[in-house]
Order: structure tokens, then C-alpha cells, then sequence
């Protein structure tokens, strides 16, 4: 079982435009062309912070004509966020607070044998990161720059921490690189 941050990025290091808008990623390929049906067939749980899951919300219908449902995970899911959100009718969520060390074994033990995914965003990857819990990092660069925005992984981390594993080429807008995170600091109880 790995914890994993999965995510798109423009090659400018964004995620996401200012407002959460991810139409930039759109134009540039299919998730059919891309590693994620085989990803997601190996995920057992999810995190994701409040500003994905409200991007979500937002764009309900063309997650239900995209994925046929108004939620497209089948796997259990923690939205880390302060504020109260709706729950989307056939969700399987958690809504929690705070150390996302007091969460994780939850998760663990929801996935079962299969991966943690966090879904986004960076700062709560980062959360993971600063834990010692994340394992490896799955960046797929866009050929977009965005110029400002939200940022893929606002921490400062240098080599050899981050040890890439995989480079691949997804047509002509994607390319996918693959880290393991070494030397990852040490898990604390709190």
C-alpha cells in the first residue's frame, strides 16, 4: 500500500487557475489515453481537500455526464475542510479536521491492500509530505502555462528526496513523471 498524490499540473507548476477553474487541463488529452484507469483500479481510498471537492460541486454535471454519476469514486473518500460542505447523494465521504496523521490509518484501513490517492490539493499533499506519509508523487505536466494559480506542491523539497522512477509520454499534450519520496521525515503521533 502506497499513499500517493496523483495530479495534473500546467508546466508552470499550477493546478489549478486562481479561482479552482481546471478547464485549462481539459484540451489536452483523454483520461482514456492516460494512466488513470490503470491508477484508479488500484485505489482504495481517497483524500482530497475542500477546494476540489467544492470544484466538484460546481461542475456536477459534467462529472455525471463524464463518469455517468454526480460522484465519480467508488472508493470511500476524507475531504479535509473547516467549513461545512453539502454531501453529494451516493458519495461515500468523511468530512474531518485537522493533522492528517489522526486520519490516515483510517484510510489505511479502508483501502485495504490497495493505494491512498490524494486528489488534490498541494498544500494537503504537502500535509501528507510533512508527515512522512506520502510515498510517491505521479505529476502529468500539460503543454498550458497559467501564469499564476494554485500551486502543484508549495514546498521546497530537493533531491534526492524526490527520486524519479518513470517518464512517459501521453500523445502530444501530457507528459507523466513518477517520483518515489525517500527519506521522508519521521511519523509522529500527535
Amino acid at each position: 500500500m502506497k499513499t500517493q498524490y496523483y495530479i495534473a499540473t500546467s508546466l508552470d507548476g499550477f493546478i489549478a487557475t486562481e479561482d479552482d477553474s481546471l478547464e485549462w487541463l481539459f484540451s489536452l488529452g483523454s483520461l482514456d489515453d492516460s494512466s488513470y484507469p490503470e491508477f484508479i483500479s488500484e485505489v482504495g481510498s481517497l483524500a482530497m481537500g475542500s477546494a476540489t471537492y467544492e470544484w466538484i460541486l460546481r461542475n456536477v454535471e459534467q462529472v455525471s455526464a463524464e463518469t455517468g454519476s454526480p460522484w465519480p469514486y467508488t472508493q470511500p473518500a476524507w475531504v479535509f475542510s473547516s467549513r461545512k460542505l453539502p454531501v453529494i447523494d451516493g458519495a461515500t465521504i468523511q468530512f474531518v479536521t485537522g493533522d492528517v496523521r489522526n486520519i490516515h490509518s483510517e484510510m489505511q484501513e479502508a483501502a485495504g491492500d490497495k493505494n491512498i490517492w490524494i486528489v488534490g490539493g498541494g498544500d494537503l499533499a504537502g500535509q501528507f509530505y510533512d508527515a512522512g506519509l506520502l510515498d510517491n508523487l505521479i505529476v502529468q505536466i500539460g503543454s498550458a502555462t497559467l501564469g499564476k494559480g494554485k500551486p502543484l506542491f508549495p514546498r521546497r523539497v530537493l533531491s534526492p528526496i524526490l527520486q524519479l522512477v518513470s517518464v512517459r509520454q501521453m500523445g502530444t499534450g501530457m507528459a507523466e513523471l513518477r517520483y518515489e519520496v525517500h527519506n521522508r521525515p519521521p511519523v509522529e503521533t500527535v
